[in-house]
């Protein structure tokens, strides 16, 4: 699962996404509960357009009781999201969007310890990944809070991410259900952002081992975060 990012450049948002770029954009390294982007289908458009929203990594689920969560919802398990209750509302209500990620991180443990793995796509574009949204509103003070989680799926049988992520012993071998992110290429963008649920659920497949530039990060090496970066 992914727990660092640096999110597109801002050419590349315009260019790929479509989406409008304001003076505040930073490329800023984005974890957990931070701040990062997201790309969605814009709601005060006529017809369709997209829109790109800050908000924080991490979806905030309508029940939550305040913005700041005591447990982890920047990744969500596929496979969960018609039955667990942070997700459930956003995904029947096709709330989904696209993250723009330049490049991402992964814990390899093939030496029996966290060396970290930077991964790129091959042929130099931003990753549009799949993702899930929300707006969680304060009852106090009526405040507003955008907020978003990234998908994943099973990566047992991927030849590059069934490598990364610290095995587990109580597991076999063939069942440790290492997970991946779900890349969608740029044709499915409008279909991931339109579909009725059970049509994305189709689009959510391994992405082919050809799509990614993945190695050890040497500057990186074995710490537990990535730089912070600005551009």
């Amino acid at each position: 699962m992914c727990n660092q990012y640096t999110p597109a450049s801002a050419s590349a948002l315009a260019r790929q996404f479509g989406v409008s770029v304001g003076r505040e954009y930073r490329q800023s390294m984005v974890f957990p509960r931070s701040q990062g982007w997201f790309v969605r289908r814009d709601r005060e458009a006529t017809g369709y357009a997209r829109e790109l929203v800050q908000g924080q990594w991490g979806l905030i689920p309508w029940f939550a009781k305040t913005p700041k969560l005591s447990y982890a919802t920047n990744n969500a398990r596929s496979e969960e999201l018609e039955e667990k209750a942070s997700y459930k509302q956003p995904w029947a209500r096709s709330q989904r969007c696209l993250i723009p990620v330049e490049q991402f991180w992964e814990p390899c443990w093939e030496t029996g310890k966290n060396e970290w793995w930077r991964f790129r796509r091959l042929d130099g574009e931003a990753f549009g990944l799949a993702g899930l949204w929300n707006t969680w509103t304060d009852k106090e003070s009526g405040e507003q809070y955008e907020s978003y989680t990234m998908l994943t799926i099973n990566a047992d049988a991927h030849p590059l991410f069934r490598r990364m992520h610290k095995p587990d012993p109580k597991l076999p071998k063939d069942g440790q259900d290492k997970r991946m992110v779900v890349v969608l290429e740029q044709e499915a963008w409008d279909s991931w952002l339109e579909a009725k649920p059970q049509q994305a659920r189709a689009l959510m497949r391994p992405a082919p081992l050809s799509v990614f530039v993945a190695e050890p990060d040497a500057e990186l090496g074995t710490r537990g975060k990535a730089p912070s970066t600005q551009k």
